[in-house]
């Protein structure tokens, strides 16, 4: 294969790419001709994807990230057209949600990588991860308000939730287009990096969070999303820290903290 035939197979169109190094899985979007906007294939692959991370043990974090130069555009409109149209049983809304509920729901911590703008549901996508590291020309666009679209309901709380209710209403209802730098300043980013320095404040969060107790980290990330959903079950996060203070875990962790080592989890 020729250097140009291998460029053009990286550019191929594709359903999203999943690859595995160590205790890190990566998930790229990959149509980056249309600045990776998601196709109805694209919300079966993803789901296929979380659940192949999900079951297997040696993951311990998962990165989200996009191909070229955006994260993504969101879920294509003319899909929500057809769907409308069709007035099926489920609605491209309702298609979606179910992606972006599961990657809230996965047991592993995860990162967005926001490798560009972020527009569309995608921004709710994003916002499902754990964290969001962004470059410092990153934008994001909400524009349902100008689609006539009222957003599905856990997209919304998700908004809500993680960025207060007001921030949610402008985003929202204004249809506003925000930059970088006000995307951290309420706090949609947790943090904002020049391109140059993207890669490696991804792969020092990813280890920081590879190296913690799995298992600790999955009941607390459980918990939290509960909390911010208005849906804690006091008894199940009750029965999981009274789990953890017998495991294996907090044996290992309390051992290598006096002997002053990491902890091999």
């Amino acid at each position: 294969m020729t250097q140009s035939q291998a460029a053009d197979a990286a550019d191929a169109a594709s359903t999203p790419v999943l690859t595995v190094e160590g205790p890190r899985a990566t998930i790229r979007l990959n149509r980056p001709k249309h600045l990776n906007r998601l196709q109805p294939e694209d919300l079966d692959a993803l789901v296929d994807l979380f659940d192949r991370i999900e079951t297997n043990p040696a993951i311990r974090v998962a990165v989200l990230t996009g191909t070229g130069r955006a994260f993504s555009a969101g879920y294509d409109l003319g899909s929500i057209a057809d769907r409308a149209a069709s007035a099926g049983p489920q609605s491209a809304g309702s298609a979606f949600e179910i992606v972006v509920d599961r990657l809230e729901d996965l047991g592993v911590p995860t990162i967005c990588r926001l490798n560009g703008g972020v527009y569309g549901g995608s921004t709710d996508l994003a916002l499902a991860c754990d964290f969001r590291i962004g470059i410092d020309t990153a934008e994001m666009f909400m524009p349902a308000a100008r689609l006539g679209l009222h957003y599905y309901k856990s997209g919304i709380r998700r908004y809500v939730s993680r960025l207060g209710t007001d921030n949610a209403k402008r985003l929202f209802l204004s249809a506003e287009k925000i930059d970088a730098r006000e995307m951290l300043r309420i706090g949609y980013l947790t943090a904002m990096v020049p391109l140059s320095a993207l890669d490696e404040e991804v792969d020092r969060l990813a280890a920081t969070l590879a190296a913690n107790a799995p298992i600790a980290m999955r009941g607390m990330k459980h918990t939290i999303n509960e909390i911010a959903r208005g849906q804690l079950d006091e008894a199940g996060a009750d029965r999981r820290h009274r789990d953890s203070m017998q495991g294996a875990e907090i044996k290992e962790g309390i051992t290598a903290f006096a002997e002053k080592r990491p902890a091999k989890f």
